[in-house]
């Protein structure tokens, strides 16, 4: 069993999920219409194609719905008491730097 620290007043900051491996924001366009929708994506582009697309073959449907899915990551902030063993932590992930002699 762990002993965990509760800290009641300690700054935190959130964003985007960047950490190796983090999907990136998943995309759906969906006709506000006929409530067809595009595929899953990544791409912001492929889902304007879908809608243009859409729009040209069926007439009236010129309104659509982006739903987005964002990841988020919350990181202890500089003040905070976990933010170096959070960097400590991050370091030690991180596969050490080998030389290859030649």
């Amino acid at each position: 069993m762990s002993v965990r620290t509760v800290i009641r007043q300690a700054e935190w900051t959130i964003g985007a999920d960047s950490a190796e491996g983090a999907s990136p924001p998943i995309r759906e366009v969906e006709c506000t219409t006929c409530h067809e929708q595009s595929e899953l994506t990544t791409d912001q582009l492929a889902g304007d194609v879908w809608a243009m697309r859409h729009a040209a073959r069926h007439d009236g449907h010129r309104s659509f719905r982006e739903i987005v899915t964002a990841f988020l990551r919350v990181t202890p902030a500089p003040d905070n008491p976990l933010y170096q063993e959070e960097a400590r932590l991050t370091a030690a992930r991180r596969p050490e730097s080998t030389t290859n002699p030649v």
